[in-house]
Order: C-alpha cells, then structure tokens, then sequence
C-alpha cells in the first residue's frame, strides 16, 4: 500500500470525492438517513480527502467553532482501507488545520466501537451523547 496523503478539498474544487465516501460508509453501510448526514454544517466546514493511489480512501470535515475550539465531524474511511493508517492520517491533517487556524483544542462525536482509535491520538471520552442515528456516541476531546 502506497501511504495515505491527505489533502484539504473545498466543496467548490471537489464535493464529490468527500460526498461520496460519506454516502458510502454512513449512508449505505450504516444505514443512516441521507438527510442527517449531509447538513448545513457541509457549507461552513473545511473537508479532507486522504487518497492511496490517487483514490479517495477517507474523509473528515473540521468546523471551527469558538477562538479555542475545531469540532472534527463526519470522519469516515472506505472499508478496503480500514487499518492502513487513512483514518490517523485524515486526522493529522484535520488537527494541523485546526492548529493553523489558531485553535489548541478539537472535539468530536466518535461512535463508540471506535473511541478506542481516537483514543490512540490522544483524544479522551467526556461521556456519552444523544445522536439523532440512533448510533451510540461519545464525546472527545483533546489538546492540539
């Protein structure tokens, strides 16, 4: 495997590599409803596409929030990738464009069988949230 490269994508330069990974994962594999998923938060976030060999492999969208805080949402990793360093590698470039926009806290709403892979970037739980997917949820924090 070719490693990950992250890049920052705009909805104008290319909504469909991150729109499509999305549909994909939490739309078709988890069978959340297409109107959750795609919201008004899409027109105010910053979205990151990770390729392996030029494919779209994994995607996240970042929010800034407050002067200290990017919430890091939509997170999500096409399952032939899973493992191979796309989603830590997502991350990493999420985290440094929220670091480059002044921000030294990131907080997310991880589902909860993956807390333990935002745990290993150095996220801690807060406690559990209410998602409208019906998909149970935590809330992370951590310093950047």
């Amino acid at each position: 495997m070719t490693d990950p490269d992250a890049v920052v994508v705009t909805d104008r330069e290319e909504p469909g590599a991150a729109v499509g990974i999305r549909r994909s994962v939490f739309v078709e594999e988890q069978d959340v409803d297409e109107d959750l998923e795609f919201d008004d938060g899409d027109d105010e976030a910053r979205h990151f596409v990770a390729r392996v060999d030029g494919d779209p492999a994994g995607t996240a969208r970042v929010r800034l929030i407050d002067a200290e805080t990017a919430k890091i949402e939509r997170v999500a990793v096409l399952p032939e990738y899973r493992g191979d360093g796309v989603g830590s590698e997502t991350m990493a470039a999420a985290h440094d464009y929220a670091r480059d926009q002044g921000r030294s806290r990131a907080v997310l709403h991880a589902q909860s069988r993956v807390a333990e892979f935002y745990e290993s970037l150095g996220y801690e739980e807060l406690g559990p949230v209410e998602d409208p997917t019906g998909i149970p949820h935590v809330e992370m924090e951590t310093r950047l």
